[in-house]
């Protein structure tokens, strides 16, 4: 089978590859790009490990095939942190213990900027809603809601639109 050529930006740096038509964008950011915060829990979309941006909406990278993202826009857990600083989303998740295991940290991470993108003042329901997708066996949820919430404030204080 014929190779596909895909061109996206990932973290803000324009890529160009070919890869098999049937390979997933997970595969593609892991395999090929070194990218190995989005993690291969279900290959199935039930657990939000994979969780990556497109085009400023969350999506599971293991359902996405990598052709599907010629000419978007990528951001992975990779690229929050900037100039060696975490962003208000990740200081927030370690204040906050939103993390512990840290196996579906980058899958919780990326929902939540998705979400903070569309809504920088979420409600709890809100927040709840936008994490549904990912599955945490460490935390109980309520310090992920918590660290989304301080992140919020912490980013509005900051005077940063997400």
């Amino acid at each position: 089978m014929p190779e596909v050529e895909i061109q996206f930006t990932v973290n803000g740096i324009s890529r160009k590859i070919c890869t098999a038509p049937h390979r997933t964008l997970l595969q593609v950011l892991r395999e090929d790009l070194g990218l190995t915060g989005a993690k291969d829990g279900c290959s199935k979309g039930d657990c939000g490990a994979c969780v990556v941006v497109m085009d400023n909406r969350a999506v599971n990278a293991c359902l996405v095939l990598a052709a599907r993202a010629d000419g978007k826009e990528i951001l992975t857990v990779e690229g929050l942190a900037s100039d060696g600083r975490l962003s208000h989303l990740q200081q927030a998740f370690a204040e906050k213990w939103g993390l512990q295991c840290g196996f579906c940290t980058p899958g919780m991470l990326m929902s939540s900027y998705a979400l903070l993108l569309s809504n920088p003042q979420p409600s709890d329901e809100e927040i709840k809603r936008a994490i549904a997708g990912n599955l945490c066996r460490c935390t109980g949820y309520s310090p992920v809601i918590d660290s989304v919430r301080h992140a919020a404030a912490l980013a509005r204080e900051a005077g940063h639109v997400w």
